[in-house]
Protein backbone atom coordinates (compact mmCIF):
# COMPACT_ATOMS: atom_id res chain seq x y z
CA UNK A 1 0.00 0.00 0.00
CA UNK A 2 1.34 3.43 -0.87
CA UNK A 3 0.18 6.94 -0.04
CA UNK A 4 1.70 9.48 -2.46
CA UNK A 5 3.46 12.63 -1.40
CA UNK A 6 1.52 15.90 -1.51
CA UNK A 7 2.07 18.01 -4.62
CA UNK A 8 3.90 20.69 -2.63
CA UNK A 9 6.67 18.38 -1.38
CA UNK A 10 9.24 20.29 -3.46
CA UNK A 11 12.82 19.12 -3.83
CA UNK A 12 12.32 16.61 -0.99
CA UNK A 13 10.27 14.49 -3.40
CA UNK A 14 13.33 13.93 -5.62
CA UNK A 15 16.38 11.74 -5.35
CA UNK A 16 19.57 12.48 -7.28
CA UNK A 17 18.21 10.83 -10.44
CA UNK A 18 15.08 12.97 -10.20
CA UNK A 19 17.19 16.10 -9.86
CA UNK A 20 19.22 15.11 -12.90
CA UNK A 21 16.02 14.61 -14.92
CA UNK A 22 14.69 18.01 -13.83
CA UNK A 23 17.97 19.69 -14.77
CA UNK A 24 18.13 17.91 -18.14
CA UNK A 25 14.65 19.14 -19.04
CA UNK A 26 15.90 22.67 -18.44
CA UNK A 27 19.04 22.11 -20.51
CA UNK A 28 21.30 22.35 -17.47
CA UNK A 29 24.53 20.39 -17.09
CA UNK A 30 24.39 17.11 -15.19
CA UNK A 31 27.07 18.21 -12.71
CA UNK A 32 24.63 20.74 -11.26
CA UNK A 33 22.93 17.82 -9.48
CA UNK A 34 26.14 17.16 -7.54
CA UNK A 35 26.27 20.78 -6.45
CA UNK A 36 22.63 20.78 -5.32
CA UNK A 37 22.95 17.47 -3.44
CA UNK A 38 26.07 18.78 -1.70
CA UNK A 39 24.35 22.00 -0.64
CA UNK A 40 21.22 20.20 0.59
CA UNK A 41 22.63 17.17 2.40
CA UNK A 42 26.32 17.81 3.11
CA UNK A 43 25.91 21.46 4.06
CA UNK A 44 22.22 21.71 4.96
CA UNK A 45 21.51 25.17 3.57
CA UNK A 46 18.14 26.76 4.29
CA UNK A 47 17.68 28.71 1.02
CA UNK A 48 18.65 28.38 -2.62
CA UNK A 49 20.29 31.82 -2.41
CA UNK A 50 23.03 30.20 -0.32
CA UNK A 51 23.97 27.92 -3.25
CA UNK A 52 26.46 30.45 -4.49
CA UNK A 53 28.04 28.30 -7.22
CA UNK A 54 24.70 28.01 -9.06
CA UNK A 55 23.64 30.62 -11.63
CA UNK A 56 21.06 33.07 -10.31
CA UNK A 57 18.52 32.01 -12.95
CA UNK A 58 18.82 28.37 -11.88
CA UNK A 59 18.43 29.30 -8.22
CA UNK A 60 15.28 31.19 -9.10
CA UNK A 61 13.85 28.26 -11.05
CA UNK A 62 14.61 25.88 -8.21
CA UNK A 63 12.91 28.13 -5.68
CA UNK A 64 9.82 28.41 -7.89
CA UNK A 65 9.48 24.80 -9.02
CA UNK A 66 11.21 22.79 -6.28
CA UNK A 67 10.79 24.75 -3.05
CA UNK A 68 12.76 23.77 0.02
CA UNK A 69 10.48 22.17 2.62
CA UNK A 70 12.67 21.58 5.67
CA UNK A 71 11.57 19.42 8.57
CA UNK A 72 10.40 21.35 11.61
CA UNK A 73 11.51 19.93 14.96
CA UNK A 74 8.40 19.64 17.12
CA UNK A 75 9.90 17.75 20.04
CA UNK A 76 13.16 16.20 21.16
CA UNK A 77 13.62 13.74 24.01
CA UNK A 78 16.97 12.63 25.42
CA UNK A 79 17.56 9.41 27.32
CA UNK A 80 19.16 9.92 30.72
CA UNK A 81 20.56 6.40 30.45
CA UNK A 82 22.48 6.32 27.17
CA UNK A 83 21.97 9.67 25.34
CA UNK A 84 19.65 8.07 22.78
CA UNK A 85 17.59 10.90 21.26
CA UNK A 86 14.08 10.75 19.85
CA UNK A 87 12.86 13.41 17.42
CA UNK A 88 9.37 14.36 16.31
CA UNK A 89 9.41 16.20 12.96
CA UNK A 90 6.58 18.10 11.28
CA UNK A 91 6.58 17.93 7.48
CA UNK A 92 5.52 20.69 5.10
CA UNK A 93 1.93 19.41 4.84
CA UNK A 94 1.52 18.97 8.60
CA UNK A 95 2.19 15.22 8.71
CA UNK A 96 4.56 14.10 11.47
CA UNK A 97 7.26 11.42 11.66
CA UNK A 98 9.87 10.34 14.16
CA UNK A 99 13.51 9.34 14.05
CA UNK A 100 16.02 8.21 16.65
CA UNK A 101 19.73 8.91 17.16
CA UNK A 102 21.75 6.12 18.78
CA UNK A 103 25.32 7.01 19.80
CA UNK A 104 27.72 4.20 20.65
CA UNK A 105 31.43 4.97 20.98
CA UNK A 106 32.67 6.33 17.67
CA UNK A 107 29.45 5.31 15.88
CA UNK A 108 26.25 7.26 15.45
CA UNK A 109 23.31 5.33 14.05
CA UNK A 110 20.12 7.04 12.91
CA UNK A 111 16.85 5.13 12.75
CA UNK A 112 14.75 7.00 10.17
CA UNK A 113 11.15 6.76 8.98
CA UNK A 114 10.09 5.96 5.42
CA UNK A 115 6.37 6.66 5.84
CA UNK A 116 4.22 8.80 8.12
CA UNK A 117 2.50 6.05 10.05
CA UNK A 118 2.29 2.46 8.86
CA UNK A 119 -0.32 0.20 7.27
CA UNK A 120 1.13 -3.12 8.47
CA UNK A 121 -0.78 -3.15 11.76
CA UNK A 122 1.65 -5.31 13.78
CA UNK A 123 -0.07 -6.04 17.09
CA UNK A 124 2.90 -5.12 19.33
CA UNK A 125 3.98 -1.95 17.47
CA UNK A 126 2.78 1.55 18.40
CA UNK A 127 3.37 2.99 14.92
CA UNK A 128 0.70 0.92 13.20
CA UNK A 129 -2.01 1.83 15.69
CA UNK A 130 -2.62 5.13 13.90
CA UNK A 131 -2.55 3.72 10.36
CA UNK A 132 -0.78 5.19 7.35
CA UNK A 133 -0.83 8.91 6.53
CA UNK A 134 1.51 9.04 3.51
CA UNK A 135 4.81 8.05 1.99
CA UNK A 136 7.92 10.15 2.53
CA UNK A 137 10.09 11.46 -0.25
CA UNK A 138 13.82 10.65 -0.55
CA UNK A 139 14.78 14.09 0.70
CA UNK A 140 12.50 13.85 3.74
CA UNK A 141 14.25 10.62 4.73
CA UNK A 142 17.77 11.90 4.08
CA UNK A 143 17.07 15.12 5.98
CA UNK A 144 16.09 13.16 9.08
CA UNK A 145 19.52 11.56 9.07
CA UNK A 146 21.33 14.82 8.37
CA UNK A 147 19.47 16.72 11.08
CA UNK A 148 20.14 14.07 13.73
CA UNK A 149 23.85 14.19 12.92
CA UNK A 150 23.71 17.97 13.15
CA UNK A 151 22.08 17.77 16.58
CA UNK A 152 24.81 15.44 17.85
CA UNK A 153 27.50 17.57 16.21
CA UNK A 154 29.11 14.55 14.61
CA UNK A 155 29.09 12.47 11.46
CA UNK A 156 26.40 9.80 11.07
CA UNK A 157 28.12 6.44 10.49
CA UNK A 158 25.07 4.19 10.11
CA UNK A 159 21.43 4.63 9.13
CA UNK A 160 18.56 2.15 9.33
CA UNK A 161 15.13 2.36 7.73
CA UNK A 162 13.61 0.98 10.90
CA UNK A 163 11.45 3.89 12.04
CA UNK A 164 7.84 4.41 11.04
CA UNK A 165 6.55 2.72 7.92
CA UNK A 166 7.27 -0.27 5.71
CA UNK A 167 10.22 0.69 3.46
CA UNK A 168 9.33 -1.73 0.65
CA UNK A 169 5.82 -0.26 0.46
CA UNK A 170 7.64 2.95 -0.56
CA UNK A 171 10.45 1.20 -2.42
CA UNK A 172 11.62 3.75 -5.02
CA UNK A 173 11.75 6.65 -2.57
CA UNK A 174 13.53 4.54 0.04
CA UNK A 175 16.20 3.48 -2.45
CA UNK A 176 16.55 7.08 -3.60
CA UNK A 177 17.09 8.13 0.01
CA UNK A 178 19.70 5.43 0.60
CA UNK A 179 21.54 6.65 -2.46
CA UNK A 180 21.48 10.24 -1.18
CA UNK A 181 22.90 8.98 2.11
CA UNK A 182 25.54 6.91 0.32
CA UNK A 183 26.41 9.66 -2.20
CA UNK A 184 29.84 11.25 -1.56
CA UNK A 185 28.18 14.56 -2.39
CA UNK A 186 25.42 13.79 0.12
CA UNK A 187 25.92 12.17 3.51
CA UNK A 188 28.76 9.86 2.43
CA UNK A 189 27.67 6.84 4.50
CA UNK A 190 29.06 3.51 3.28
CA UNK A 191 26.51 1.24 1.59
CA UNK A 192 27.11 -1.61 4.05
CA UNK A 193 26.23 0.79 6.86
CA UNK A 194 22.79 1.52 5.37
CA UNK A 195 20.08 -0.97 6.32
CA UNK A 196 16.49 -1.51 5.24
CA UNK A 197 14.22 -3.30 7.70
CA UNK A 198 11.11 -4.85 6.14
CA UNK A 199 8.15 -6.78 7.54
CA UNK A 200 8.94 -9.36 4.89
CA UNK A 201 7.60 -8.04 1.57
CA UNK A 202 8.91 -10.81 -0.69
CA UNK A 203 8.79 -8.82 -3.94
CA UNK A 204 10.79 -6.06 -2.25
CA UNK A 205 13.42 -8.50 -1.01
CA UNK A 206 13.77 -9.97 -4.48
CA UNK A 207 14.13 -6.51 -6.02
CA UNK A 208 16.54 -5.38 -3.31
CA UNK A 209 18.81 -8.36 -4.04
CA UNK A 210 19.30 -7.07 -7.59
CA UNK A 211 20.36 -3.53 -6.60
CA UNK A 212 24.01 -2.74 -7.42
CA UNK A 213 24.88 -1.27 -4.01
CA UNK A 214 25.81 -3.39 -1.03
CA UNK A 215 23.01 -2.14 1.19
CA UNK A 216 22.06 -4.34 4.15
CA UNK A 217 18.76 -6.17 4.72
CA UNK A 218 16.88 -6.88 7.95
CA UNK A 219 13.60 -8.82 7.98
CA UNK A 220 11.03 -8.86 10.78
CA UNK A 221 9.90 -12.44 11.33
CA UNK A 222 8.53 -12.55 14.90
CA UNK A 223 7.24 -16.09 14.42
CA UNK A 224 8.09 -18.98 12.11
CA UNK A 225 4.65 -20.48 12.79
CA UNK A 226 2.29 -19.21 10.10
CA UNK A 227 -0.78 -18.83 12.32
CA UNK A 228 1.14 -16.95 14.99
CA UNK A 229 2.83 -14.67 12.48
CA UNK A 230 -0.51 -13.90 10.81
CA UNK A 231 -1.91 -12.88 14.19
CA UNK A 232 1.09 -10.75 15.11
CA UNK A 233 1.63 -9.22 11.64
CA UNK A 234 -1.73 -9.02 9.82
CA UNK A 235 -0.37 -6.70 7.15
CA UNK A 236 1.82 -9.45 5.67
CA UNK A 237 -0.54 -12.42 5.82
CA UNK A 238 -0.08 -12.95 2.10
CA UNK A 239 3.71 -13.20 2.56
CA UNK A 240 3.89 -16.79 3.79
CA UNK A 241 6.68 -18.08 6.00
CA UNK A 242 7.77 -20.56 3.32
CA UNK A 243 7.94 -17.86 0.62
CA UNK A 244 9.84 -15.57 2.97
CA UNK A 245 12.38 -18.27 3.77
CA UNK A 246 12.90 -18.96 0.07
CA UNK A 247 13.37 -15.22 -0.57
CA UNK A 248 16.02 -14.99 2.16
CA UNK A 249 17.88 -17.97 0.74
CA UNK A 250 17.79 -16.43 -2.74
CA UNK A 251 18.90 -13.05 -1.40
CA UNK A 252 21.94 -14.54 0.36
CA UNK A 253 22.84 -16.60 -2.74
CA UNK A 254 22.56 -13.58 -5.04
CA UNK A 255 24.40 -11.07 -2.85
CA UNK A 256 26.69 -13.10 -0.60
CA UNK A 257 25.43 -10.94 2.27
CA UNK A 258 23.94 -12.12 5.57
CA UNK A 259 20.53 -10.55 6.29
CA UNK A 260 19.32 -10.06 9.85
CA UNK A 261 16.16 -11.73 11.10
CA UNK A 262 14.41 -9.54 13.67
CA UNK A 263 12.44 -11.44 16.29
CA UNK A 264 10.49 -9.58 19.00
CA UNK A 265 10.05 -12.03 21.88
CA UNK A 266 6.62 -11.96 23.53
CA UNK A 267 6.00 -14.03 26.65
CA UNK A 268 3.67 -16.96 26.05
CA UNK A 269 3.26 -16.11 22.36
CA UNK A 270 6.44 -16.81 20.43
CA UNK A 271 8.85 -17.98 23.14
CA UNK A 272 7.25 -21.40 23.73
CA UNK A 273 9.20 -24.59 22.96
CA UNK A 274 7.14 -25.18 19.79
CA UNK A 275 7.75 -21.61 18.59
CA UNK A 276 11.47 -21.81 19.31
CA UNK A 277 11.73 -25.14 17.49
CA UNK A 278 10.00 -23.59 14.46
CA UNK A 279 12.40 -20.63 14.55
CA UNK A 280 15.41 -22.95 14.69
CA UNK A 281 14.05 -24.96 11.72
CA UNK A 282 13.40 -21.75 9.77
CA UNK A 283 16.94 -20.46 10.28
CA UNK A 284 18.90 -23.70 9.97
CA UNK A 285 20.66 -23.76 6.62
CA UNK A 286 20.08 -20.04 5.99
CA UNK A 287 22.83 -17.41 5.96
CA UNK A 288 21.19 -15.17 8.58
CA UNK A 289 21.86 -13.48 11.89
CA UNK A 290 18.97 -13.48 14.37
CA UNK A 291 18.38 -10.37 16.46
CA UNK A 292 16.28 -11.31 19.49
CA UNK A 293 14.39 -8.30 20.87
CA UNK A 294 12.44 -8.63 24.13
CA UNK A 295 9.22 -6.83 23.24
CA UNK A 296 9.05 -3.23 24.39
CA UNK A 297 6.06 -1.83 26.30
CA UNK A 298 3.44 -0.24 24.05
CA UNK A 299 0.17 1.25 25.37
CA UNK A 300 -2.83 -0.80 24.26
CA UNK A 301 -0.75 -3.80 23.17
CA UNK A 302 -1.23 -7.07 25.04
CA UNK A 303 2.42 -8.07 24.87
CA UNK A 304 4.51 -9.04 27.88
CA UNK A 305 8.29 -9.13 27.97
CA UNK A 306 9.68 -12.65 28.36
CA UNK A 307 12.48 -13.99 30.54
CA UNK A 308 13.46 -16.39 27.78
CA UNK A 309 15.77 -14.35 25.54
CA UNK A 310 18.96 -16.14 26.61
CA UNK A 311 17.29 -19.55 26.27
CA UNK A 312 16.11 -18.78 22.73
CA UNK A 313 19.54 -17.44 21.79
CA UNK A 314 21.23 -20.57 23.15
CA UNK A 315 18.87 -22.82 21.17
CA UNK A 316 19.75 -20.99 17.96
CA UNK A 317 23.48 -20.92 18.61
CA UNK A 318 23.38 -24.59 19.52
CA UNK A 319 21.89 -25.30 16.08
CA UNK A 320 24.67 -23.33 14.38
CA UNK A 321 22.65 -20.14 13.82
CA UNK A 322 24.21 -16.75 14.65
CA UNK A 323 22.03 -15.03 17.25
CA UNK A 324 22.28 -12.17 19.74
CA UNK A 325 19.95 -10.43 22.16
CA UNK A 326 19.67 -6.79 21.17
CA UNK A 327 20.81 -4.32 23.80
CA UNK A 328 18.03 -2.01 24.90
CA UNK A 329 18.36 1.63 23.91
CA UNK A 330 16.10 4.57 24.66
CA UNK A 331 13.34 2.68 26.48
CA UNK A 332 12.98 5.48 29.04
CA UNK A 333 11.95 7.90 26.24
CA UNK A 334 9.88 5.34 24.30
CA UNK A 335 12.43 5.32 21.47
CA UNK A 336 13.04 1.57 21.30
CA UNK A 337 11.80 -0.86 18.64
CA UNK A 338 8.05 -0.70 18.20
CA UNK A 339 7.57 2.37 20.37
CA UNK A 340 7.58 5.16 17.78
CA UNK A 341 4.28 6.96 17.32
CA UNK A 342 3.50 10.42 15.98
CA UNK A 343 3.16 12.29 19.23
CA UNK A 344 5.38 13.94 21.78
CA UNK A 345 7.65 11.52 23.61
CA UNK A 346 8.45 11.46 27.28
CA UNK A 347 11.68 13.04 28.42
CA UNK A 348 13.32 16.41 28.17
CA UNK A 349 12.64 18.72 25.25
Amino acid sequence: MTAPLPSGAGVAALDRAGLEDWLARRGEARFRASQIVRWLYARGVATYDEMTDLPAALRGALAEELPLTPLVLEHRAVSRIDDTRRYLWRLADGATVESVGLPAGDRLTVCFSTQAGCAMGCSFCATGQGGLSRDLGPGEMAEQVRRVGEDFGRRVTNAVAMGQGEPFANYDATLGALRLMNDPDGLGIGARHLTVSTCGIVAGIERFAAEPEQFTLAVSLHSAVQETRDRLMPGVRTQTVSRLRAALASYAAATGRRPSVEFALIAGVNDTPAEVDALVRFCTGLLVHVNLIPVNPVPGADATRPDAAARVRDALVGAGVEATVRAERGVDIEAACGQLTQRHAAGEA
